[in-house]
């Protein structure tokens, strides 16, 4: 059964508003560590105690995926930040550097003198709905007895 430190290997779906939005399909199953942060929260904690061959249907609320949307990480920056981006439209993911590292951020506005930036996770605010097939379970280390 999947439990803290397992080495877990999952086929899935996610779909946010029905629509699927990654898929394990035609590629080998995910692998992850359970308890390690791999995936988001609600995941991990819904497919705690699952075992080979069980299938899950999980919806997870933003709390418990990506997080709530964050109005403080909607930021407005000068249009000439982008002038090396005539064609910079709404709706657009474009790439910067800051002081914490390299972000994305989608583009929300274009003003004469602005752009409005989100620089929140895609998935922040969503409801992820997966569908999950577990496939193999290692259990944790300190659980394997030897003779």
């Amino acid at each position: 059964m999947i439990a803290a430190g397992s080495k877990v290997k999952i086929h899935y779906t996610l779909k946010v508003n029905g629509e699927i939005i990654d898929n394990s399909t035609g590629r080998d199953p995910l692998e992850y560590q359970q308890g390690q942060g791999m995936l988001v929260p609600g995941v991990e904690a819904g497919l705690e105690g699952t075992k080979p061959g069980d299938k899950k249907s999980l919806q997870i609320a933003p709390k418990d995926g990506y997080g709530e949307t964050d109005p403080e990480l909607i930021l407005t920056a000068p249009r000439e930040a982008f002038a090396q981006m005539p064609d910079l439209q709404v709706g657009a993911t474009v790439r910067a550097s800051g002081p914490d590292g390299e972000f994305r951020a989608l583009v929300l506005e274009i003003a004469d003198a602005t752009v409005k930036l989100d620089l929140n996770h895609p998935l922040a605010g969503k409801t992820l709905d997966f569908d999950i097939e577990v496939v193999a379970v290692e259990p944790p280390p300190s659980t394997i007895i030897r003779p």
